[in-house]
Order: structure tokens, then C-alpha cells, then sequence
């Protein structure tokens, strides 16, 4: 990593107040070069409080872009942060009227030239591009990494039609958590902090409520994906991914459907974090380089050769062993002029062998891996050997290096004796010794078998064909190893099981075919990357506990009792000191339980703490939620509870009870 001191320009920044035409005002800070000319501005819009949580991201590269010449803007949601108003459910109409008011605002300013990029990664990435789908005029081109153009089947919320028990539950319990923290005094008055605090509190109700009630592919999932109407968006587009980001379809499908003269895509190795940050698993590439030529094409009228690499750029990941993380993997950048590519071809591997029962113990899926993976130590899943054995295996031998580049494709003959249940697919690298490396995977609901629009039950007994994809990846499976596709009936605690499920169902292979995406072999690398910089650091203090650290991720089975627990620290930041003398400290725990002989014992439950504390004013807030989910045959059941304090004062306590019908999950 190169940290950039000198840079064209000398810049400055500040803090600012941004007027919507409601009253409300958003909480922005700019980075601006100094000069007489007007410059286009690039825009990063999040809920996540500019002023502590992604501060040591943003100085890594919002003063780098000032330095090169353009005003680099990022700004606090609605309701979050230092921002007026109060918060709304993620990517709601509000935010994304709020997001074009700014992009309008910022355009108009005398120091802009009136051309306005928009860039993020997660929450930022999926609203640039929703509101690059609205169109406003000042907004030429976005830089969306590790977003999803599909909220309903490549999000946090479900996946293949199952409820995604690991993150629907823990993103919810995140974000209970995240909303409840106070503005800080510094920033909007010693007065005013605690009002705006409550006020906000009181406007707080937990996002599973809403995720969980909305089962199928509707009209609120439709909203804000852009997969609806690849048509609106107007703004050139650069698409980032990582196949180790549960987002990277998204990556493949706007390659496929926006014009290929305003859109490009890059994947690599990367876990769900800017390809600079030089995080788990590498190699890292000088990505703030590869975006500067971006904005400079379409922003500045330059030729930077932007539009002049591939349609898609990416890595194809040599065959590793299996382990939870990676300081880089190997591999080698490949280029399709278009997608899908002229070099990709479909081949068939058919499934042999008599029909078998597919009853899989419910804890299968404890060695699945974080489902976003972040750069931890514990974040990817490890060897699949076990996970295999509860799994139905199909083998194919690869007699000659075969490189798999987009998204395999299972078709299943299916025989249910029970109305509900989901299939899982994982393709995995056996090699020689017998490790099994996770490549990639895939999963369905069965009543989501003719659509993830609708539910339609499986009349016992009777047989089907079902066909779902895995997700994408670039992969060189070496001559001698063996591709082994595995089957399984539950994926705990990603995939919620369904009611029944435990029954299983019976699968033949002799009418059922593995689909995979061979890319033609190259000798010759031909693409190369800068090495990453970025500005700076903010200058965070991690300082040093005597808390004995605990696992990230720890499974205890409990052997008498036929039961499994899997407890994540998801590690997001702990305690850090900033500059300004403001002590954050947070720290949170994910525990997934579950009977292997019964779905319906499924418990997620996750508990957050946070503490703000300036010990100069003196200033001391904190928050502590609980978050929890069981079922039935019939509902899902969450309970969540809000406890926040200025010093030993309760200012809110809240708690939430709540039968959620299980209409498809």
C-alpha cells in the first residue's frame, strides 16, 4: 500500500449542512481542491456517521480524490449520524428523493462544474445505482462496488426464495442497533443532541419486521431494484465485485443489460470491501487509480482509456486449499469484450447413480463461512469434507485444466413427500489428498420453483423438475482434481428451514445435470493493475484491552442433547479513539441454534452494545439492543428490545413482540 502525501492539487475541507426543500437539513462533509476553476463532485450517500464509524474509510479516499481535482462529498442519511430528520427503512422513497435533492444541490454550486459521480460500496453502492435509475441530470456516472441491482433474491433479506437466517436476522439486529446511536454534541450543539436523539428514537421500528412480511418477490422489493428497468439508468456505470462477496451476480447482470458503450465490470478475489483496502483475500489493485480514469472519462471529457478495456475484467482464481482466510489467492485477470462472453460455453455434466434420499441433519451448513465476508480471520468456510457427508455427492474427474467463469446451473428431478422444503447445491474442489474446497453455491425454495414472484406448495409425493442457478465465479479446477456438486435439504443457519423439512426428499440423478460455464484457457495474462495507494490515514487509536479476545466464530454441539450452536463476533471495529478525542466502542454477538433433528427449533438471536463517550464535554451515551427470532410451524416470532443511556440516565427502552406469518419462508 502507498499512502499518498503530495498530490495536484492542496485541498481543504469542511463541514456542511445540506437544505432538502422539506427543512430537513443533511449532515455533509466536503473535500475540495484549492483552485479558481470549477470542479465535478463525487458524491458518497450512507447512513453509517461520517463523523465516526466509516471516518477512517472515507479519509483514505475522499481527500485522494479532492487531491486529483474533484470535490468529494459524503453525507449522512436522513435520521442517521449528524443528519436531520428521521430515519426510514434502507432504500426507502425518502432517501432516494433525499439523494437526488443532494446530487441537485451539489451541482449548483459555484465551485462545481455541474457534473456529479456518485460512488459507494454496500449501502452505497445500492443507492447510487437506484438513484442513478431516477436519472436526475447531473449525474453522468456511478462506481457501485459490492451492490445489488435485485433487493429481493441478492441481497440480505433472502436468497433463491429462503429466508437468509443469518443476515436477515443479523442485518436487522445491525441496524436496530446502528439507528439507535445519538448525534454527536460536537457536531449539532450540546443543547440539541439529546432531543434530536429521541425524537428519533421514537420513530424506530425494527427493519425485520417489514423484510419478514414481505416473503415473495412484491412491489416493496421491486422498489429500488434496478434489475426492474435497466432502461432508466442514463449514468455510465463501473460495477465491483468480489467472489467472495455475496453480491458479485449483480456485477454479471449489468454487463448483460446496460449498453456496452456505458458500462463496465470488474470482479476479483476481494470479501465485501474496496479492492485498495488490501483486506482478505488479495491481491489488492490501485483501484482509486482505476476509478480516477473513470471519472476523468466521463466527467472531465478525457481519454483516459476507460472505455477502451474489456466489457468485463476478471480474475479466474487458481485452485487453493481450503481455509477460513487468504492474504491473497492466486490467479490470473482475464477480459470479455461482451457479456455473456463469446469465450464462455455451457457444458453439461450429467448425474449418475439410482435414486437417493436427500435428509439432510439441520446443522448442516455450520462450516458455510460468513455470509459476508469482511477480512476476518474466520470468514470463509473450511474444508467442506463434513459438510459433504451430510450431503448427497455427485463426482466428475477433470482430466485437463478446466477454468469455469459465470453462474453453473443445476436441473434436478425431485420426488417430495412433504408441501415444504428448500434444495442447496455447493460445487467444491476435491483435491487428490481429499480436501474439499467451497467454489461456490446456490439455493431454492421449492415453492419459489415457478417464481420467486409467488408460493406454490409441492403436492406430496408427486415429482419435479427444478432448475436454479449457483452463484457466480472464476475458477481453474486443475487436471486431477475432481468437481463435486453436493446436495443438501437444510442450510443452517444461512437458509431458515422450512416445516417438514426434516423429511427431506428423494433425488435422481439419472434425470438431473450439473451445468458449468467452461471459459476458454489463456496462456498469456494480458491485464495488469497499478499498485494500490490511498491518502493519509485519519490517525484512529485501536488502543489496547485486557479483555481476553473470544472466537469469531465458535460451534459448540451439545451431544446429549442433539443440538448445535454457532456464535459470530462479526468484529466490525470494537474500540478506537479518534483524533477529536471521541471514544467509540462497540461490540456485538450472533448465536444460531438449532436441533439436527428438528426445523423447527431454529433461534437466531444477536445482542449489540455501543457507547459514545467524550470525556472533555463530558458526554457519555450508550445503547444496548437484543434481537431475537424462533418459529413455529406457522410464524416466525421476533422480539427485540431497545435500552438507550445518557450516563446512568434511561432515556429509552422499548421492547417489540411480534407473530409474523410464514406465507413462503
Amino acid at each position: 500500500m502507498h499512502i499518498r502525501t503530495s498530490f495536484p492539487y492542496e485541498t481543504t475541507h469542511e463541514d456542511v449542512l445540506i437544505p432538502l426543500p422539506d427543512g430537513t437539513h443533511l449532515y455533509a462533509r466536503i473535500w475540495r481542491p484549492l483552485t479558481d476553476e470549477p470542479v465535478p463532485a463525487l458524491l458518497e450517500y450512507l447512513p453509517y456517521r461520517l463523523t465516526d464509524w466509516t471516518a477512517p474509510r472515507d479519509w483514505q479516499r475522499h481527500p485522494w480524490y479532492a487531491g486529483h481535482g474533484y470535490a468529494s462529498v459524503r453525507v449522512d442519511v436522513r435520521g442517521h449520524g449528524n443528519s436531520e430528520g428521521m430515519p426510514t427503512d434502507e432504500y426507502s422513497q425518502v432517501e432516494l428523493a433525499d439523494g437526488v435533492e443532494v446530487v441537485d444541490w451539489l451541482a449548483a454550486q459555484p465551485w462545481c462544474s455541474g457534473k456529479v459521480g456518485m460512488f459507494g460500496i454496500s449501502w452505497g453502492g445500492f443507492n447510487s445505482l437506484q438513484i442513478a435509475a431516477l436519472a436526475p441530470e447531473p449525474l453522468k456516472a456511478i462506481v457501485t462496488v459490492c451492490s445489488t441491482d435485485d433487493r429481493y433474491d441478492n441481497d440480505v433479506h433472502y436468497m433463491g426464495g429462503s429466508v437468509l437466517a443469518v443476515d436477515m436476522h443479523a442485518w436487522a439486529a445491525t441496524m436496530l442497533a446502528f439507528v439507535s446511536r445519538p448525534p454527536d454534541p460536537v457536531h449539532v450543539g450540546e443543547v440539541m443532541w439529546r432531543d434530536m436523539w429521541v425524537k428519533r428514537l421514537e420513530a424506530v421500528d425494527p427493519f425485520v419486521h417489514t423484510w419478514l412480511s414481505h416473503q415473495t418477490r412484491d412491489a416493496y422489493w421491486r422498489h429500488g431494484s434496478a434489475c426492474e428497468d435497466y432502461g432508466a439508468i442514463h449514468a455510465a456505470v463501473l460495477a465491483v465485485g468480489g467472489w467472495h462477496d455475496p453480491y458479485r451476480d449483480t456485477v454479471l447482470r449489468l454487463v448483460e443489460n446496460l449498453p456496452p458503450d456505458r458500462v463496465r465490470g470488474l470482479i476479483g478475489p476481494w470479501s465485501h470491501q474496496y479492492p485498495d483496502r488490501g483486506l482478505p483475500p488479495g491481491p489488492a489493485i490501485g483501484f482509486l487509480q482505476e476509478t480516477l480514469r473513470w471519472w476523468d472519462h466521463w466527467l472531465r471529457d478525457k481519454d483516459t482509456g476507460a472505455m477502451s478495456t474489456p466489457v468485463l475484467r476478471s480474475y479466474v482464481m487458481d485452485a487453493h486449499p481450503p481455509a477460513t482466510t487468504y492474504p491473497s489467492l492466486p490467479g490470473r485477470w482475464v477480459g470479455d469484450p461482451a457479456w455473456p462472453s463469446p469465450s464462455v460455453t455451457p457444458v453439461s455434466y450429467a448425474l449418475q447413480g439410482a435414486p437417493v434420499l436427500v435428509r439432510s441433519p439441520q446443522h448442516t451448513g455450520v462450516d458455510a463461512g460468513r455470509f459476508f465476508p469482511f477480512g476476518n480471520d474466520a470468514d470463509l468456510p473450511p474444508d467442506q469434507r463434513e459438510e459433504d457427508a451430510r450431503s448427497a455427492c455427485f463426482e466428475f474427474e477433470v482430466p485437463e485444466d478446466t477454468w469455469v467463469l459465470g453462474r453453473p446451473v443445476v436441473r434436478l428431478r425431485l420426488t417430495s413427500s412433504t408441501p415444504r422444503g428448500q434444495v442447496i447445491a455447493r460445487l467444491c474442489d476435491v483435491a487428490p489428498d481429499g480436501a474439499s474446497t467451497l467454489v461456490t453455491r446456490g439455493v431454492l425454495n421449492l415453492s419459489a420453483r415457478y417464481g420467486r414472484d409467488q408460493a406454490v406448495s409441492w403436492k406430496p409425493g408427486t415429482t419435479e423438475d427444478v432448475v436454479f442457478d449457483l452463484n457466480g465465479i472464476g475458477y481453474a479446477f486443475p487436471a486431477g482434481h475432481r468437481i463435486r456438486l453436493s446436495v443438501s435439504s437444510a442450510y443452517w443457519p444461512w437458509i431458515w428451514p422450512q416445516p417438514g423439512s426434516e423429511a427431506g426428499f428423494t433425488l435422481d440423478p439419472a434425470s438431473s445435470t450439473l451445468e458449468l460455464p467452461l471459459r476458454a484457457r489463456e496462456s498469456t495474462p494480458s491485464l495488469t493493475f497499478e499498485e494500490p495507494e490511498q491518502s493519509e490515514p485519519l490517525g484512529v487509536v485501536v488502543p489496547a484491552t485486557l479483555d481476553e479476545p473470544r472466537p469469531e466464530r465458535l460451534v459448540v454441539h451439545d451431544v446429549a442433547a442433539g443440538t448445535w450452536r454457532l456464535e459470530v463476533d462479526p468484529r466490525y471495529g470494537g474500540t478506537r479513539v479518534y483524533p477529536d478525542g471521541l471514544e467509540f466502542t462497540e461490540d456485538a454477538l450472533e448465536t444460531y441454534t438449532i436441533d439436527a433433528s428438528d426445523p423447527l427449533s431454529a433461534r437466531a438471536r444477536s445482542t449489540w452494545s455501543v457507547r459514545l463517550h467524550r470525556p472533555d464535554l463530558p458526554w457519555d451515551a450508550r445503547v444496548s439492543t437484543t434481537s431475537e427470532i424462533t418459529c413455529d410451524a406457522e410464524d416466525f416470532i421476533t422480539s427485540n428490545e431497545v435500552i438507550c443511556k445518557d450516563g446512568d440516565e434511561v432515556v429509552f427502552h422499548r421492547t417489540w413482540e411480534k407473530r409474523i406469518p410464514r406465507t413462503a419462508g
